[in-house]
């Protein structure tokens, strides 16, 4: 999972898709951290993506740094501990002015099933399973 988190924060920006309905739904995030051996993204209960993810749980993930790719497929389960969401935004302070550990709209979720593969055009596609 490392190798995951460490991939992720190098390209800075990841595109996550989830579903709404039967129409695919893909927008960029940045925000990745490992808390408690898991894997976590944050958003806010406001937004859509949470009502996408909360209705469809089961999420994808790419990104692109360096000639190589990302995908991550798996299920998001939500983390609603403030020891979770102060960790994330213990990590992205910039966040700090539109979140908090304390509101209402700060949501933390992690990976509970998880499966990435690191690809390219030159080498053999690295394969990385997590789960809780």
């Amino acid at each position: 999972m490392e190798r995951v988190y460490e991939f992720l924060k190098k390209a800075g920006t990841y595109y996550l898709a989830t579903v709404e309905g039967d129409q695919p739904r893909v927008r960029p995030f940045g925000t990745v951290d490992i808390f408690e051996g898991k894997l976590y993204i944050q958003t806010g209960k406001s937004k859509e993506v949470s009502h996408q993810i909360a209705a469809n749980p089961k999420v994808e993930i790419c990104a692109f740094h360096d000639g190589k790719w990302i995908r991550i497929t798996g299920t998001l389960a939500r983390d609603d501990r403030r020891e979770a969401k102060a960790h994330m935004l213990d990590n992205y302070p910039e966040l700090q002015s539109m979140y908090s550990p304390d509101d209402n709209n700060t949501e933390v979720l992690y990976f509970e099933h998880a499966t990435a593969v690191i690809s390219s055009f030159t080498e053999a596609p690295i394969l990385v399973n997590f789960t809780e």
